[in-house]
Order: C-alpha cells, then structure tokens, then sequence
C-alpha cells in the first residue's frame, strides 16, 4: 500500500469510529455531576458520575413510537446547543419558599437516515440530573403515539432499593387501585425486585459506598401520561407507562403527542448523603406556571372529623362543633368529607359555610371523582368528571364562600387521567377554589404549574391508622420513609398528628385501634410532614385531655416553610430535619428502632447559646416541654426512644 493509500485508509476509519462512537458531557454549575452521552452503533446510553464515582452505569435512553424507532440507528449531530439556566422563582407551598435555579442545559439532536427525528435534552445542577424529549414531525405526520421509553437507569452492584411496589389495576377496596399506597420494602437488593407491575415514583437507592440517588419524574400534564419504574435484572430499571386495565380498562395506557412534542423531565438526586435528596427542588425547577391565580390563595391549617368519627360524624351538629374547634384553634378551615350530600344535605352545608364565615372558619368539601373507573360508592358523585356539571356544582361552591375541594379515588396514570386532573384545576382557578387529590398519583410539580393546587395523598395516610392496628404498629417506621422518599418530590396530605390515644370519637380507651407514638411524636410530624394545607387529625377532646403544650404546639405550627435541612436519619430508622418559617426553626426528629437513640445533632444554622424549646420523651412515651440552651459550638445531645421523638424551637 502506497503513501496516498494508507493515508485515506486512515482518514476512512478514523470517520467509520467517530460514526460509530460518539461521546459527550453535561457538568453541573460547580463542577462534581457529570452526565456522559454515548452513541454507539447508533445506539445512545448516558451515565452519572459524582465527584467522580458512577452512580449510574451506562443506561439506555430514547423513545419508540409509532412513526419510528428513536432508540436505535441515532446519529448525534455535532452541534449541540448550550443553554445557561440562572432562574429565581418563589413559591410558598413547597419545602423552599425562594429557589435560585442553576444549572447546565445541553440539546442533543439526533437524525436517522438523515432526517432530524428526537432531541435529548439534559439540565444538569449541582445536585440533580434531569432529561426529557423533544419528537420532530415526520414529513407530513404531525401526531405520534410514544408506544415505548427505552429511558433506563442502570445501577452499579451492591446497590439496595427503598420501593413501593405499584399495584396491579381494579383491584383493592371498590375496585379504586391503584392509589400510591403500597407499604414500601427498604434495603432490598436490586435485581430482586423486578417482579409484579414495578414501582411508583419516586424511588429511592442507596449505593453501596457513593451515597443516594431518588429518581422520579416531574412535568406530567395532560400532553403526557405518568410513568412508573420496572425493574429488571442486574440493577436496571425502565420508564413503564400505565397498565391497560386502569380506569377499568377504558382509555390508552400509552401516551399521545403532537408533533413536535416533549415529553415529561425523568430527573434523578444524587448525593453522598440525604441531604440533597431531601432538599431538592427540582420537580418544581423544571416547571413553569400553566395558567395564572385568579385570586391569591391561602395556604392554612383545619380540622376534620371523618379520621376520628368515620361516617356517623357527619352530621350537621358534630360539623358545627369541628367549625368551633378549628376556630378555638385558630385554625381557618374545616374539611367536610364524605357523604355530606346526603348526611348533612346541601341546604345545612351552605349554613355551615355561613356559621363557618362567622368564626373566620372556611370549608373544604370532598367528592368522589366519579366516572366509569371504580365502585366507590361514596357520595357526592357524578359532579367532577365533566366539565358542565362540574362549572356548575363549583359556581354554587363560589356562591356559598367554599374555599377548597378534596377529590377521591382517581385510580389510574393514563393520559386521560392527568386530563380530568387539570380539567378539575382549571376550573377550579375559575371559582377561586383551592383542589386536594386522594385515592390518587404523586403529585409531579402541580405545586407550580397548578397555583391553586393544594396537596396530594398518594401515600399510606393516616385513615389507615383507624382501620388497622398494623398501621400503628408501623406508623413510626412509615414515617422515616415519608420524610426521605414519598415528600421529597411533593406536598403530601398525610392528614395525622393525632392526640386521641384511639381512635375513636371520645378518645375511649381500647375501642377503636391504639396510637402507639408519643403526643411528642405528633408534633414532630407536623413539621416532618410538608403541605402547604394541613388538616390535622386533632379532635375536640383534646382540648381538655391533651397535654397543653401539645395543643398550643400545634396551634402555632406553621403549614409553609422558607427553608429545610437534613440532619440526621436513616430510611426506616430514624429521622432528623429541620424546617425554617422566617427567623423561626423547628427541628423534629422521631425514631423507628427498638432501642433508643442518643444522638449529638449540630444546628449550624441556629446562633450558638441561643434558648430552645424542647419538646421530649420518656423511657415510657410521657411527654414534657422544658427549656435549654444551645452550645456555643451549636451542638446538642438528644435521647429518642421508640416511637418517641424530640422537637426543638428556637
């Protein structure tokens, strides 16, 4: 082979290699997370790298859709557009109340057979790894079904899950699952657990010596539906759609979009602590407003019968006496639940708004979604799942001075699903109405897109505290789960903090099933538990047979937040944060081991030598609120026994 032969040779496969490897790198403002694109064969995968450990390995990533394959035969453009984002926003019903978003934003565009056919888009901050899609019009097609996300995540040996298994469709009490609350199964070894229909996001892992990753989604309106996780063998786990037999079976468990069109943000937190995972904001970060306020809504605390008198509480006597409780509290709403329709009628409800107005205590007022997709038979039905019977029913809630509605029992991710979720906002925004979900998905940045979007239950609640005495055995250890996975991503309408010691209407004891937590624990969980609207699980006796601090705790604790920090904690252990309301802090840690717990926590945060209130347990449960002092070096030692807990105010 000559000289001019062998050069061209070369020149030949130095450009066969570059088509069939293509390489690229997103890095975070600062530095330490690193996103790696490759395309190999056509074929592109990305991984995760912090401070120079692989936290995901190599993980596969595109769509598949009924105008083309865009998972396979990809060819990267060269070009790549670079974005610097540098947002600042506020919003006062998350965890953080002014958020100051950096973060590093690369579009890959990729062809086949010459045609642009998908970009890749990821934003990168210190902390989190977000990606999402952009499809192009082929030729004249304007409209694709996405029949398939190869979108994976791959992790290295050794790492464990913190899961919630999804349920499988139609099945549970009336047919309503599934509704996000399957117990979750801590510690278990990935590539065990890619039996059954996966997991609901979001989904927490610990890797073995690097730290943490929760990985989730955000974004998911009604251009999209919403996703689950699939696992699958040797640590890797998929983007799942919803199964065909949700919403009895009626609808698309496959996602439309027009052309061109993006689907929702896959993020993923990493850290080597919980820390950012639990001070994350970015399902809010990657979001923007989908319509305006129409009125500047109140985010407050209230009352509720139906989780300590069920049923044959509601009644138009026993919701003048919770309206009278709230007010005694100080608190401003009182959420009448179900059955009010029939049970109280709508001629007594509009003069317990009137009363209600009276003691500046204004109603929530539950209704069954309704429709076609399960057997709830609560009333009142038939009134939100279309749109004219819907404007109607809330421009009588308007007329009346409702301020807010809890809807129950959606039971499905399809794409129609998130559509009734934004239909019930949008009007809802009409009517000046503030809108809580139950029986129902994760929220996934509503907070921000959605202004007059309250909270979400998705999550085992505290209505499963009276049904069941396992429960409350396990009320301690759920709730170290809570705080470090389910409220991370979103607000969450757990509806707790109870003082009865049963319950049961009277707090009489051994009728009804035992709350084995502390009344220092109930505290706790008021500030461990974020939702910019709480209805507390407090009932009119304990007025008298709580302790007092207990009663004037919870009517000062505050329902929004400007800031939170991790402090200490293990999922299914124990748990340690802090939250801050101006200048104010609470810390709140409770406890889930069966031995007590001695700990020095630091409140970097909190002035050295500065007075605390301290709200602790006994060996026995007794609770007792003393004062002490913060050292100088901003270190305290706190003692925390089994279903025990501490609170500190400063």
């Amino acid at each position: 082979m000559n000289l001019k032969s062998l050069y061209c040779f070369l020149l030949v496969s130095f450009f066969a290699v570059n088509v069939q490897a293509q390489h690229a790198v997103v890095t975070s403002p600062d530095g330490k997370l690193t996103v790696n694109l490759a395309v190999n064969n056509g074929t592109p995968t990305y991984s995760v790298s912090y401070k120079g450990k692989l936290f995901l390995e190599p993980s596969p990533i595109g769509l598949k859709t009924n105008i083309g394959d865009f998972s396979t035969g990809l060819e990267l453009k060269e070009k790549q557009i670079q974005n610097k984002i540098d947002e600042t926003y506020e919003l006062p019903n998350i965890k953080q109340s002014k958020v100051h978003y950096i973060a590093n934003e690369t579009v890959f565009s990729f062809t086949k057979n010459k045609e642009s056919v998908i970009d890749i888009i990821f934003r990168v901050s210190n902390n989190d790894v977000a990606f999402k899609y952009k499809v192009y019009p082929q030729k004249s097609t304007v409209a694709a079904v996405v029949q398939e996300e190869a979108s994976g995540f791959l992790f290295p040996a050794g790492t464990t899950s913190f899961l919630s298994a999804q349920s499988k469709a139609m099945v549970g009490w009336e047919r309503t699952m599934p509704s996000y609350e399957i117990p979750y199964v801590v510690d278990a070894p990935v590539g065990d657990n890619g039996k059954g229909e996966g997991y609901t996001f979001p989904c927490l892992f610990k890797l073995k010596n690097n730290g943490w990753v929760l990985i989730s989604e955000t974004g998911v309106d009604s251009y999209y539906c919403a996703s689950r996780l699939i696992g699958h063998e040797k640590g890797l786990y998929t983007i799942g759609f919803p199964m065909q037999g949700e919403n009895n079976g009626v609808g698309s468990s496959t996602p439309g979009i027009r052309l061109p069109g993006e689907t929702p943000w896959r993020t993923i937190t990493v850290g080597e602590s919980l820390e950012p995972i639990v001070t994350t904001t970015v399902p809010f970060d990657l979001v923007k407003p989908r319509y305006e306020a129409s009125q500047k809504y109140q985010y407050t605390k209230g009352t509720w019968s139906w989780i300590i008198g069920m049923e044959k509480s509601m009644n138009y006597e026993e919701q003048l006496r919770y309206i009278d409780f709230s007010a005694d509290l100080g608190y401003q709403t009182l959420l009448v639940d179900a059955l009010w329709d029939t049970q109280v009628g709508r001629d007594k409800v509009e003069a317990l708004a009137k009363y209600g107005a009276s003691k500046g205590v204004g109603l929530y007022l539950w209704y069954n979604s309704n429709g076609y997709w399960n057997d709830a038979p609560q009333t009142p039905r038939g009134k939100m799942d279309n749109s004219i019977v819907r404007r109607k029913e809330m421009a009588w809630m308007k007329s009346i001075g409702i301020k807010g509605i809890k809807v129950d029992f959606f039971g499905g991710d399809k794409q129609e699903t998130m559509k009734l979720y934004e239909d019930i906002l949008y009007d809802a925004n009409d009517y000046g109405i503030m809108v809580i979900f139950h029986g129902t998905t994760l929220p996934r940045g509503w907070e921000r897109m959605y202004p007059n979007y309250a909270s979400s239950e998705a999550v085992l609640a505290s209505e499963n505290l009276f049904f069941t005495q396992e429960s409350n055995n396990l009320e301690a250890f759920s709730a170290t789960l809570h705080t470090f996975i389910r409220n991370t991503v979103g607000s969450m309408d757990f509806g707790g903090s109870a003082l009865n010691k049963f319950y049961n209407d009277k707090n009489t004891p051994n009728k009804g099933s035992k709350r084995l937590t502390s009344d220092v624990y109930a505290l706790a969980t008021a500030v461990l538990f974020q939702s910019g609207v709480q209805h507390f699980a407090l009932a009119p006796n304990n007025l008298t047979d709580a302790p007092k601090w207990a009663i004037d705790f919870m009517k000062t604790v505050p329902t929004t937040w400007d800031e939170v920090k991790f402090i200490d904690g293990y999922p299914g252990k124990y748990a340690i944060l802090a939250r801050r309301q101006g200048n104010k802090w609470y810390v709140a840690g409770i406890n889930a081991q069966k031995e007590t717990i001695k700990i020095k926590v630091k409140l970097p945060m909190i002035a050295g030598g500065s007075e605390l209130k301290q709200f602790t347990d006994d060996a026995q449960l007794n609770g007792k609120l003393t004062t002490t002092k913060l050292k100088k070096n901003q270190e305290i030692e706190v003692s925390i026994p089994c279903n025990g807990a501490v609170v500190l105010v400063n």
